[in-house]
């Protein structure tokens, strides 16, 4: 834990109501994002406006970007890293508790296998948020992970190994929400996505169609 001080030093403790109050308001936030993802699946496109058919916002919930970009605002706002695993594995674990619910007693049926995948992911998240909330960080290691997670969200937003074209449009904005939330010093940030870019295209070579 000294190295990683040197990068971000944790915040002071809250109160111990204060931290109940945010893990409760993250489990609510995650069972009704679970909820509304699954009514919009199963909701015919046409019930939405045209703008809204066009962003292919049903589909979208399905991809990961979007997923990677809560896991990371969630886990750069907790006050320590453990903070960050905590809350971002909970706001996982409640948001396939809301999904699945819906499954079995609105629509009849439970993926089981399926589910298991995400809940496995639920538990990879306890280690990744936990590097993740370095990111806000001083030095080089910040401005790698940073780097690392922003490369993902560019590569899952345009193609770059193929001709250069926008895979989806809520993918960029999820991309621009990524930038505003882990934006540091104009110096680093240049630096941060000019590694990002290769991070993108090393990402489009080895797993194109991961996400």
């Amino acid at each position: 834990m000294l190295f990683f001080g040197s990068i971000r030093v944790p915040q002071r403790e809250e109160s111990i109501k204060k931290q109940v109050i945010v893990i409760i308001e993250i489990i609510l936030f995650g069972f009704i994002l679970g909820v509304v993802q699954k009514w919009l699946d199963e909701s015919a496109s046409q019930i939405f406006p045209l703008w809204l058919q066009q962003l292919d916002i049903s589909n979208y919930f399905g991809r990961l970007s979007i997923w990677i970009l809560l896991g990371t605002v969630i886990s750069v706002q907790a006050s320590s890293p453990l903070k960050a695993s905590i809350h971002t594995f909970c706001f996982f674990i409640s948001m396939l508790a809301g999904y699945y619910l819906y499954c079995y007693y609105i629509v009849g049926f439970l993926p089981i296998s399926y589910m298991m995948i995400w809940v496995v992911i639920s538990f990879l998240s306890i280690f990744m948020t936990y590097i993740c909330w370095f990111a806000k960080g001083e030095g080089v290691i910040a401005i790698i992970i940073s780097s690392g997670i922003l490369g993902v969200l560019f590569a899952q937003a345009f193609s770059l190994t193929q001709g250069f074209y926008v895979y989806h449009i809520m993918e960029v904005i999820t991309w621009v929400v990524g930038v505003i939330v882990l934006y540091r010093q104009p110096k680093e940030f240049i630096v941060v996505l000019g590694l990002s870019l290769v991070i993108a295209i090393m990402y489009q070579l080895f797993i194109p169609y991961w996400g």
